[in-house]
């Protein structure tokens, strides 16, 4: 993993150590609330009115970063990693929807 001085150059150098940055179970069941969340906006933004879209940020980062900062006690990876951060939420929520996330944790070395 990265120090705090260098940056990851890879996504798949980034994905363990944003595993562990969702250490705790409470940590990503906020995540995934938010998550969910953020995807009902989007789809009341396309359905039925295009100013849910602006709802879709606000749900899912609030969350988030809620249990950054009350739960896990950490930064997030948003702040340095946006684009990766976003996939990697995206990633661990649809692990978490198809049974696979307590796999992809033990995997690398976190369950």
């Amino acid at each position: 993993m990265a120090t705090t001085t260098e940056r990851y150059q890879t996504y798949a150098d980034f994905w363990p150590f944003y595993l562990a940055e969702h250490g705790k179970p409470a940590t990503r069941g906020l995540h995934y609330f938010g998550t969910t969340l953020a995807i009902a906006c989007l789809v009341l933004g396309a359905a039925v009115n295009p100013w849910w879209l602006l709802a879709a940020p606000v749900a899912g980062y609030f969350f988030a970063w809620i249990a950054h900062f009350f739960v896990e006690h950490n930064r997030p990876a948003t702040f340095t990693y946006p684009a990766w951060s976003l996939v990697s939420d995206f990633r661990m929520f649809f692990l978490w929807i198809a049974g696979r996330m307590p796999d992809e944790l033990r995997r690398h070395g976190l369950g």
